[in-house]
């Protein structure tokens, strides 16, 4: 298997990374949608990067029209997500979460299962990924809050004391 920090990844803004400068961070992998219901969870990733971002902590978000509830252009996905939320967190760019063209690095997460034990297709837009500074990642479903204390759990033991 292809070691998810390797995967070649393009920010908004057209510049090349991978997870790998990330390293040592906890990572929350979030693929999102602007016209979503969910999209309110932007103000709550948003509280998460403030709270934990000094201590090693990242939301990485990643726009997503599988579900056709993204804007058009990566201007447009910038524009929304600084002036209706703040978003301060890295965003990329448009990737596909499933199908034969789904982003390798969104084909490599899906084989995380949730808490109940089910990997594969991604359900809908707001799903996370947490990836810690050990490899290890966690699947949350898309109806629970960037703040579940599931997820915050998580974030809070992966990150130095």
């Amino acid at each position: 298997m292809t070691d998810l920090r390797d995967i070649p990844l393009t920010t908004i803004d057209g510049t090349q990374t991978s997870l790998a400068d990330f390293q040592d961070k906890v990572v929350l992998i979030v693929n999102v949608a602007s016209r979503c219901g969910l999209s309110p969870q932007y103000e709550q990733l948003e509280e998460l990067q403030k709270k934990y971002g000094d201590r090693g902590f990242a939301v990485l978000g990643f726009p997503s029209n599988q579900f056709l509830q993204e804007l058009s252009s990566e201007d447009a996905i910038k524009e929304y997500c600084s002036t209706t939320w703040g978003v301060t967190f890295p965003m990329f760019e448009k990737v596909k979460l499933n199908g034969k063209s789904a982003h390798p690095l969104y084909a490599a997460l899906k084989k995380t299962p949730d808490s109940a034990g089910k990997a594969g297709r991604v359900a809908w837009n707001f799903e996370k990924f947490l990836v810690t500074p050990d490899d290890s990642v966690h699947r949350f479903r898309p109806t629970m809050v960037p703040d579940d204390p599931a997820i915050v759990g998580v974030i809070e033991a992966g990150l130095p004391a």
